[in-house]
């Protein structure tokens, strides 16, 4: 394992990262070079932050040197992608006061689950335009309040554009990484994901070099695939039972065999960076089979840490992330996904010294 890099104060790391990322565009100095080492993925920008999938947490993760920044799709009224978290964005915006919507409070099943709230698929894209975003988890990230009613909801359209205008200010290619999110849920009501995403990267003639799309679920993979985009294809893999609709369960999938299969439609898989750790053999198994891992999703706080990286015992205090970083990249994964790539990128530095 490569020696764990020279800890600094995190605020401290970071405040140069966030004056950049408040900035006009064009004012800041963002980060230009491209490190060797493994790939840092903005997970739905710099959620750690920022409130995730705005603008502000794009720019800010790709300015703190991310590699791809991950949306999550999901579709409108009028089959417009849009990123959010879930299609319930209760949580995520500011529909809950907003009385001309109360109407819209509903409950779906989704994915098997009884959900209560507000859903991107009973609006269309002009209304969900007049909604503001708020931070998903104020509790744990209190500071990202003071952003709360600053942001809208984004389109997929709208993030490979920024992608596009990042790239070149940064002089360095950033890609998209979309999710697919419950797309067996929306085939089901007639709002498949797959062809409007397929419509979309055709149409902005994404390469394999500016797309990376993930699923859960290897039937939406299949789809995709079937387009033959050329891009690579991310099996995301959870910790325990199935993918939603699918008889295999993540178990067999993270088997010898269950990942040659895999290598049959993908070149990536994602497990949680759990199923990394000794005992488990998935990372030297999943590269045997010729697949690239991207263990996800790597934070901060206490909470999220292994007890043994933990600082103190309130849960959202910051405990030693740069100890959990230095311990994956040194037995090789080929990506993180974080909510804090500024930290993954300056653990990723710390490779070299």
């Amino acid at each position: 394992m490569s020696p764990a890099p020279r800890r600094r104060s995190v605020l401290l790391a970071t405040a140069a990262v966030t004056a950049a990322a408040t900035a006009p565009a064009g004012a800041a100095t963002p980060v230009r070079h491209r490190a060797s080492g493994p790939l840092v993925i903005g997970h739905r920008g710099a959620a750690g932050w920022r409130p995730e999938h705005t603008a502000d947490a794009y720019t800010y993760a790709v300015r703190a040197g991310a590699d791809w920044i991950e949306p999550d799709l999901v579709p409108t009224k009028d089959h417009v992608l849009v990123v959010r978290h879930e299609n319930e964005i209760g949580g995520t915006t500011d529909v809950a006061g907003r009385p001309e919507f109360a109407d819209r409070r509903t409950t779906r099943t989704v994915d098997g689950r009884a959900v209560t709230g507000w859903f991107t698929e009973d609006f269309h894209l002009r209304e969900l335009r007049t909604l503001r975003t708020v931070e998903r988890l104020p509790l744990v990230r209190n500071r990202n309040t003071v952003f709360d009613g600053r942001g809208r909801v984004m389109t997929f359209q709208e993030v490979i554009d920024l992608a596009r205008r990042l790239s070149g200010e940064s002089g360095r290619r950033i890609a998209v990484f979309p999710e697919t999110k419950h797309p067996t849920y929306f085939r089901s009501i007639g709002l498949p994901l797959e062809e409007e995403l397929i419509r979309v990267i055709r149409r902005n003639r994404l390469t394999a070099r500016e797309c990376v799309v993930q699923s859960f679920e290897p039937s939406s993979l299949h789809r995709i695939a079937a387009a033959r985009l050329g891009l690579p294809l991310w099996q995301a893999l959870g910790t325990s039972g199935s993918p939603y609709g699918h008889a295999v369960t993540y178990r067999d999938m993270m088997s010898p065999a269950g990942l040659r299969e895999i290598a049959s439609y993908a070149q990536w898989i994602g497990p949680d960076k759990s199923s990394l750790v000794p005992p488990h053999t998935l990372l030297a198994d999943a590269h045997a089979a010729g697949l690239k891992v991207g263990a996800y999703t790597f934070r901060a706080e206490n909470q999220y840490l292994p007890a043994a990286h933990r600082r103190g015992t309130a849960p959202n205090d910051f405990g030693d992330a740069f100890a959990e970083y230095a311990f994956h990249y040194g037995q090789g994964v080929d990506a993180v996904v974080t909510d804090f790539p500024d930290i993954a990128v300056q653990a990723r530095e710390g490779l070299r010294g």
